[in-house]
C-alpha cells in the first residue's frame, strides 16, 4: 500500500525520485496524462525504506537496476497539480543514481517503456534548457548544476499557496 492519502481536494504523498545525470543532462519522463516532465520514481509503500522504494520504482519504470550513490534532498512541497488540480503536500527524497552498470545510455536520447500498460516517455534534458521546459520540481531547474555535498532539507511552496501555508504554520 502506497503512503498516500486524500482528503477532499488535498492529497499527501511520500515519494522518492531518481536524479540520473549524464553529460550535463538529466533523465526525465512523462506519461500519457501529464503534459510536463518529471523524474523517475514513485510512492513509498508501507514497510519500505526510501532506498528500497526507489530501486523498486527504477525496476518498474526503467526496467533497470541503477545503484544509489547518495541522498541529495528531502523536499517538502506544497503545490496544486496541473492536470487534476489537486492540492498536494508532498515529502520527496531525491537520490543521486549511478547507471554505469545498466543499459540506459544505449537506449538513446529519447525512449519509451511500458509499465502495466502505461507508456512512459523518457528523455535526456540538457541542464541549460530546463528553465524553458515544462518540468517539475521547479527547484531542480537551477539546483541541478550545484548538487549539495551534504543531505539537505528544503521546502518548496507554490506561489499561490504561500499565504495559506504560512497562515497554517503560524497558527500552531
Amino acid at each position: 500500500m502506497d503512503i498516500t492519502f486524500k482528503n477532499g481536494n488535498e492529497k499527501f504523498n511520500y515519494r522518492v525520485c531518481a536524479i540520473i545525470i549524464n553529460g550535463g543532462r538529466i533523465l526525465a519522463m512523462k506519461d500519457g496524462r501529464s503534459p510536463y516532465y518529471y523524474l523517475p520514481g514513485g510512492r513509498v509503500q508501507i514497510g519500505e525504506t526510501a532506498e528500497y522504494a526507489l530501486l523498486r520504482e527504477c525496476r518498474e519504470e526503467l526496467d533497470a537496476k541503477p545503484k544509489i550513490i547518495r541522498p541529495l534532498w528531502l523536499n517538502q512541497a506544497f503545490f496544486t497539480e496541473d492536470v487534476e488540480k489537486i492540492r498536494f503536500h508532498e515529502i520527496c527524497i531525491y537520490f543521486l543514481m549511478d547507471i554505469s552498470e545498466t543499459d540506459i545510455l544505449s537506449r538513446g536520447d529519447k525512449f519509451s517503456l511500458f509499465e502495466n500498460n502505461e507508456k512512459h516517455l523518457f528523455e535526456w534534458l540538457p541542464f541549460e534548457k530546463l528553465e524553458n521546459e515544462y518540468f517539475y520540481p521547479e527547484f531542480l531547474k537551477k539546483d541541478i548544476i550545484n548538487l549539495p555535498e551534504n543531505f539537505e532539507i528544503r521546502t518548496e511552496i507554490e506561489e499561490t499557496l504561500i499565504s495559506e501555508v504560512k497562515e497554517w504554520i503560524y497558527s500552531i
